[in-house]
């Protein structure tokens, strides 16, 4: 065809088109489906009777746990809405394991009726009722993660250790306030284990152990731990406050604990006894792992703990001092987040939303008191203690993100990202209230002692606030404005300000001020310590994040799947860094220094070299299947953060850490 046969087509084919468009009609605009009704709200009022649930965690192999529940039901229901766990307390974000779950039974009277799940809230599941329905019967196989590493989720049970957080092998009915739901539970071990819980045991025959009737809410917050190699030590800071350290390891040999050790976690527990002037728990068990098999861990609960450890945290004490504060934060939620806890974060069911805004109390003020309270039972010294300090203040000084995301949205992180990681940390700021937050409670605590000429400190707020009601374990929550009055009760100052500009405001400057006010100042020389340099080998790390701006993995023979890579990859880079203006990226695993295989040695040696020399480092990376060699101008030195005191000034950072002179007290 012709040019201007085409164009007479084209004209053709216009008109045509032009003439359809007038007469086709369009449908009408869509518009919503209406949505199903709301999944009962809960009310507190007693449920009919205790679910009875059976739990069987003795498939070692698969590490699939078999759970059975019979559930009565009231007169005249037409259906029974059961839930599973979302909003898990301690995780502050909706991420119950659900998609663990498999092969869902429900039966109503020993007849098979097929559960629907609810098309907006995935998980509640909709349970139809005969006329004159007495039970549901509910079979579900729990499927622990089999994998772990990077991206996966935690290992919960190896071939001798079992983790069971009873939120993952339950559900409950919905309508009620889970204190008002009873549960009769009854859990069956793998041969020869041993276990340890907050929870009351009633009866145990072989394997088999039945604990005493609990409320929902006491079943979720009392995880139980069990597994082959198990020891029991006693804590007890006096008779009436009664504490265990249940200790459960891959190996018999780990469970050693030298007498200087059981010392130290003795004076812990008698430290926090005269802080908080009371107790708040029936007795209270730290649950203990030391494993490379089960992932670590560190949640707080009210009458115990989730924590987990390395397995030479006894046998190598001297290299653990990073992670030495471990179970001193955790003891800590006993007080500060369970029996004190933000009111809009209580909420009276595990499928209610809740709000995070004042986790810069409850696990900022804890995260302070937790390090405190390590020191002072000589789990760290105050060198070591301060240092730690030291390190946090620098981490932010060499974070942006402080310019443009206030403290308190920090709170929100572990519902915008449900606690997955982040690829600029130092950008993104994902949960600083746990760390700037110690920063800000230094603040407060030297201001006390500053405006009362060292009369008063924070331990006086910490009994005030968290030592009323001695002995009740009932959550008694807490606002802003008592946090504020309570404080003014101690030390009247204007403390509605300091707490707002240092959190609610955006504060690019990092608070300092407890450094200064106590007695120091934040420096940095090229002088490791070595201590840090140890305890950064014992968890598979360096941090090179204050010189060249990146963190990096260095994974120690015979580390699992847990660790963050392969050696050398970055773990970290920090924003507008030297590597990151040179185009280094958090996906990279560096190869060599200066033309050497890298090792941590190699990279700070030549990091110091290039301080003298002025000669840009020449590192060699993988990203991917390639290879790049990216040079960094930095001359800067090791930059590692400390403390120095200040002569001449009240040296009340070093009161602070000394051990308490309060008295024991009496009840």
């Amino acid at each position: 065809m012709n040019r201007r046969c085409c164009r007479f087509a084209s004209i053709s084919l216009l008109v045509t088109t032009t003439a359809l468009a007038q007469t086709v009609k369009n449908p009408p605009p869509p518009q919503p489906v209406p949505m199903p009704p709301p999944i009962v709200a809960p009310v507190d009022r007693p449920y009919v009777g205790p679910v009875e649930l059976d739990v069987d965690i003795t498939n070692v192999t698969d590490r699939v746990w078999h759970v059975r529940e019979q559930i009565p039901v009231g007169s005249g229901e037409k259906e029974l809405v059961l839930l599973y766990p979302q909003w898990i307390p301690g995780t502050h974000s909706p991420t119950g394991p659900i998609m663990r779950l498999g092969g869902i039974v429900t039966s109503v009277d020993g007849k098979r009726v097929q559960w629907v799940r609810d098309q907006v809230h995935v998980y509640a599941f909709h349970v139809p009722l005969t006329a004159g329905a007495k039970t549901v019967s509910l079979e579900f196989d729990y499927l622990s993660p089999v994998k772990g590493g990077p991206g996966r989720d935690r290992i919960e049970m190896s071939d001798a250790i079992a983790d069971v957080a009873w939120n993952e092998v339950a559900m409950y009915p919905g309508g009620y306030f889970s204190r008002d739901i009873p549960f009769n539970v009854t859990i069956r071990l793998p041969e020869g284990w041993k276990y340890a819980t907050a929870l009351e045991t009633a009866n145990e025959q072989g394997s088999t152990v039945t604990f005493k009737q609990t409320p929902l809410n006491t079943l979720v917050d009392s995880p139980l731990y069990a597994g082959l190699h198990y020891k029991r030590v006693d804590l007890s800071p006096s008779a009436t406050n009664i504490v265990h350290l249940d200790v459960f390891a891959d190996q018999e040999k780990d469970l050693a604990i030298t007498e200087d050790e059981l010392h130290k976690h003795k004076a812990l527990t008698l430290e926090a006894d005269k802080l908080y002037q009371s107790h708040h728990y029936n007795h209270y068990d730290f649950l203990l792992l030391l494993s490379t098999k089960v992932g670590g861990i560190g949640l707080e609960h009210h009458q115990s703990s989730e924590d987990g450890q390395r397995p030479t945290y006894f046998t190598d004490w001297s290299a653990g001092v990073l992670g030495r504060d471990l179970l001193g934060h955790e003891y800590t939620h006993s007080w500060d987040g369970k029996f004190r806890r933000p009111a809009d974060l209580w909420t009276p069911n595990f499928n209610v939303p809740m709000r995070d805004d004042l986790l810069w109390v409850y696990e900022g003020m804890t995260e302070y008191w937790g390090n405190v309270l390590t020191a002072r039972a000589g789990m760290r010294t105050p060198e070591e203690a301060r240092t730690q300090m030291a390190g946090i203040a620098a981490h932010f000084e060499i974070s942006p993100g402080r310019e443009w995301r206030p403290l308190v949205d920090t709170t929100n992180q572990p519902t915008v990202s449900q606690r997955r990681p982040v690829s600029w940390v130092s950008w993104q700021r994902p949960e600083d209230y746990y760390m700037e937050s110690e920063l800000i409670w230094l603040d407060a605590d030297t201001k006390i002692r500053e405006l009362t000429h060292d009369q008063k400190s924070l331990d006086d707020f910490a009994a005030a606030f968290f030592g009323v009601y001695n002995g009740s374990y009932v959550t008694f929550p807490y606002t802003f404005d008592d946090l504020v009055n309570t404080l003014n009760s101690v030390a009247p100052y204007d403390w509605a300000t300091f707490l707002r500009e240092r959190v609610y405001d955006l504060h690019p400057a990092v608070p300092v001020d407890g450094f200064t006010r106590g007695g120091y100042k934040l420096v940095y020389t090229d002088t490791p310590q070595p201590w840090v340099t140890r305890g950064e080998a014992q968890y598979g790390m360096a941090d090179f994040s204050t010189s060249l701006g990146f963190s990096v993995s260095v994974p120690r023979p015979g580390d699992s799947g847990e660790s963050s890579g392969p050696r050398g990859s970055l773990a970290n880079v920090w924003w507008n860094s030297p590597a990151f203006k040179a185009g280094v990226t958090p996906d990279m695993q560096i190869i060599s220094v200066n033309g050497k295989a890298f090792t941590v040695e190699v990279l700070r040696e030549a990091i110091l070299d290039a301080e003298k020399t002025k000669q840009p480092l020449q590192l060699q990376f993988k990203r991917g299947d390639n290879y790049v060699m990216i040079p960094i101008a930095y001359y800067g030195g090791l930059r590692i953060p400390s403390l120095q005191r200040v002569e001449g000034t009240p040296d009340r950072l070093n009161e602070i850490l000394a051990p308490s002179k309060k008295s024991q007290p009496a009840f």
